[in-house]
């Protein structure tokens, strides 16, 4: 059961095999429901209750319900909105400053979305951080190019620092002297002394020696100014969510096979983001990195979705045989340059 505006209802979780329902019943409707959809083509259902799990299993034959402990010893909370466990504390001094909750440290509704953000992207550099050769190093020197207003700087700097314990030196750099004023006096409240914001822009900036390098929503080329610094300072870590994808879109001349699907605008578009950031993938891998791109957090939450993460392989050295791919790719559209490997080269 949980509590909603409408009063108190039971919650439908309903698993398909490429989507999941969601859907609220008041009691009296819930039964009839329940039946409805096991007579609908499903062959599980779970129950869940203090004193006993249930759970159904329908058979072509036959059907059997077995009885076991119980998942929830206690009543969990009914409150519909209840957060999930989360690896940033919603009272962070920071989130505060930066309007993302109230003076209650509870997160707004309207900030709900930036929340679910900040989250996904600690977790992603935590469990690249465990993967890496940087684990069980005591300092960390991180750069963050193009770090706006910092939602996602402040939070990375108090992961390393706060909760893993680490001697965190942390640069974020951003265009607008504003932002980067606003960051100043919030990470010297916070107390955040290895953490600070300089005025500059992603090509100017000089990296030095750093370990995990982060640049997200960098517009079209200034991502491979990122990609290049990290590459070139031998980041044990990068991570990169692209923004724009000009550079390539304006130089596609689609293969014939292609022309009838390529000759819509955001079938172009998506193609050439596709294009742009699988060249980017396999250049960070010829320069000796292990890469993944993927969902960074999911469209409903942000248009700007894709992530790159590469990680420094410990025999990392220039892998030639990736060279004909990239060649290839390039041919097969027409392709001149790509801002990331004129810099690599």
């Amino acid at each position: 059961m949980i509590e909603t505006k409408r009063g108190s209802r039971v919650a439908f979780q309903l698993h398909y095999e490429t989507r999941q329902i969601v859907k609220n019943y008041n009691l009296q409707d819930a039964i009839p429901a329940a039946g409805k959809l096991l007579g609908s083509g499903f062959r599980n259902a779970h129950l869940f209750t203090t004193a006993n799990d249930f759970q159904l299993t329908i058979g072509k034959k036959n059907s059997r319900m077995i009885s076991v402990k119980p998942t929830f010893a206690e009543k969990p909370s009914a409150a519909h909105d209840r957060e999930k466990n989360s690896i940033v504390s919603p009272s962070a001094a920071y989130l505060k400053a930066l309007g993302i909750a109230n003076d209650s440290g509870e997160i707004k509704q309207t900030q709900r979305d930036k929340w679910r953000q900040i989250n996904r992207y600690v977790e992603i550099l935590r469990d690249l951080y465990e993967n890496s050769s940087v684990k069980g190093k005591s300092e960390l020197k991180i750069v963050d190019m193009g770090s706006g207003k910092g939602y996602l700087t402040f939070a990375a700097y108090d992961y390393f620092a706060n909760d893993r314990k680490l001697t965190v030196e942390m640069t974020g750099v951003e265009m607008r002297q504003e932002l980067v004023d606003l960051c100043n006096q919030i990470a010297a409240s916070c107390g955040f002394d290895g953490l600070r914001f300089v005025k500059n822009t992603i090509a100017d900036h000089e990296v030095g020696d750093v370990d995990i390098l982060i640049a997200l929503h960098a517009c079209d080329t200034a991502t491979d100014d990122a990609l290049f610094k990290g590459i070139s300072s031998n980041a044990s870590i990068i991570v990169a969510a692209p923004c724009c994808h000009k550079e390539i879109r304006q130089q596609i001349k689609p293969p014939e096979v292609l022309k009838d699907i390529l000759k819509h605008g955001s079938m172009l578009e998506r193609e050439a983001e596709t294009i742009t950031d699988g060249l980017r993938s396999m250049l960070l891998e010829r320069s000796g990195y292990s890469t993944k791109i993927f969902e960074f957090v999911a469209t409903e939450h942000t248009p700007k979705n894709n992530m790159i993460v590469a990680i420094r392989k410990p025999d990392a050295g220039l892998e030639n045989d990736f060279q004909a791919r990239i060649d290839a790719i390039k041919d097969m559209y027409g392709i001149g340059r790509q801002r990331l490997e004129n810099l690599l080269a």
